[in-house]
This record gives structure tokens, C-alpha cells and sequence, in this order.
């Protein structure tokens, strides 16, 4: 109903909606993308944090959706609360190997077939772990492990751990000190700005066919200081104040319109 209203082609805050070429480059998005493109050519670990909702999954999604897959063979886990054993398995899964003979025996496949990629293939590994602050510390320990070649004298694949915020805390601990000091490339979002959180409202609307005319300035200021620069914050609230705006027949979201939706969002 409210497309229809508001002369929008989709929900512009719909994440499922908006395609990785329409990305908003936030100031947040550019230095993680700019690092990830120096890591996929280094290799080695990569840590990138942000409180939820921030779009650093967003960001790694159109990363991967930007490599060529005959460059690089990218795989994406986010199944991270499990035990050493199905991480090995899980592990074994996408590489297509076979999880029989326990876990030696799968810590010996996974390391040949990623150095096959590499080596062989030319066509290097890139592994992004999200969710990594869930993960236990035998896995991070075993990942240090499985980055170990040719004496440690050669990274053969990418890793790149995302997660909370608090993940930083987490490595910062003495038993994953190993791990830690091979962590090469570090990036922790500081949301978008109020002048980006603006920008994002307006940028969303363009690309759903509509424009900046079917919300107020002072609507947008509204908006930016309810979310605190938090994007998906910001897709919920716009969402409703679609909804609400429709329903009450207003052509050009208001205040009003944001602060009846702030109270639905409960970010009052």
C-alpha cells in the first residue's frame, strides 16, 4: 500500500529489497571495503567489529559480490556456537571434503586442500567468519593452527573474523595471544554520522524511484538523532513511518509521522 502512495518501485528498507550495486558508501563501508581489498591480496587475518544492525555483514556480502569467482573461491560461515569437531566438519563441507576419520584427519584435508587452492588452483581461499565472538576458544586456537605453513613462512588463504564489538576483548585475552598478533588488518565501525544517516534516508528513496520531496528536513534531522547513525535502526524506523504516513494520508513524512513510529520502534 504505502509503495504505491509514496511512488516507490520496493521498500527501499527492506534489506532483501536493495541489490549490492545500490550500496550507500558510508565512511563506515569505504574503509572496510578498502581493507578487505588489501587483505584478499596479502592474506593473513583480518578483524572487523561494529555493534549490531551497523552493515558490516552488508559491507563483507558486497565484498565477496564484487570478486571474480575465478580469482577467488569465498566462503561464508555464521553457524560459529558449535564444538571444534562440527566447526571441522562444517569446514570440510564447503571446501568438499570428506568429514570421515576424525578430527586429525580432517585438520590434515582442510590444510591440503586449502594450499591446493592456492598453490595449485590459484585460486586462494577466502574464509569470512561471522558472528566470531560466539566462537569457542579451542577454535580459535585451531584456526591459528590451520593457518600454519611451510613453518609458518607463507599465508596461503584470508580469514576474516567479524563480529560485536566486544570480539576485540575477547582476542585481547592472554590464550589467544598467538592468534592476535597475526591479525593483520583491524577495522571497528563507528556508525554513520548525523550528514550520513541523512544521506542514507535520501539515497534509499532514489533508488526505489521516489525522492527527498516525501520527507521533511526536519523529519530527516528527526531520524538521524532517534538511530544514532545505526543503519538498520534507521531501515525499521523509515519502514513504519512509510506505514504510518500512508495510513494517515500524508504526502510528506513529518515529525510527527517519526516520532509515532520512534514510539512503535520504542527508540523514544
Amino acid at each position: 500500500m504505502y509503495n504505491a502512495y509514496y511512488s516507490l518501485a520496493f521498500n527501499p528498507f527492506d534489506k532483501q529489497q536493495l541489490s549490492e550495486k545500490n550500496c550507500f558508501r558510508s565512511k563506515d563501508f569505504d574503509e572496510m571495503t578498502s581493507r578487505l581489498n588489501v587483505l584478499k591480496d596479502s592474506r593473513g587475518i583480518g578483524l572487523f567489529t561494529a555493534s549490531p544492525g551497523m552493515g558490516k555483514s552488508y559491507c563483507l556480502r558486497c565484498f565477496a559480490k564484487s570478486l571474480n569467482p575465478n580469482l577467488y573461491h569465498v566462503e561464508y560461515i555464521c553457524l560459529s556456537t558449535i564444538s571444534v569437531s562440527d566447526f571441522y566438519k562444517q569446514l570440510c563441507s564447503i571446501l568438499g571434503l570428506s568429514d570421515r576419520g576424525g578430527k586429525t584427519a580432517m585438520f590434515k584435508a582442510i590444510q591440503e586442500q586449502i594450499y591446493y587452492l592456492y598453490h595449485e588452483k590459484r585460486q586462494p581461499l577466502i574464509l569470512a567468519i561471522d558472528e566470531a565472538q560466539y566462537l569457542s576458544n579451542s577454535i580459535f586456537n585451531d584456526l591459528k593452527m590451520i593457518l600454519n605453513y611451510g613453518y609458518d613462512s607463507v599465508n596461503c588463504f584470508t580469514l576474516i573474523l567479524c563480529g560485536e564489538s566486544y570480539l576485540n576483548d575477547i582476542l585481547r585475552k592472554q590464550i589467544h595471544e598467538a592468534l592476535r598478533q597475526r591479525i593483520t588488518i583491524h577495522y571497528n565501525y563507528q556508525g554513520l554520522s548525523d550528514a550520513e544517516s541523512v544521506d542514507y534516508v535520501i539515497h534509499k528513496l532514489n533508488c526505489a524511484g521516489s525522492s527527498k520531496a516525501i520527507i521533511e528536513d526536519a523529519a530527516l534531522r528527526s531520524v538521524a538523532s532517534h538511530t544514532h547513525g545505526n543503519p538498520r535502526l534507521i531501515d525499521n524506523l523509515m519502514s513504519d513511518a512509510l506505514v504510518i504516513g500512508a495510513q494517515q494520508d500524508k504526502k510528506c513524512i513529518d515529525t510527527d509521522i517519526i516520532l509515532a513510529a520512534v514510539n512503535n520502534q520504542n527508540l523514544g
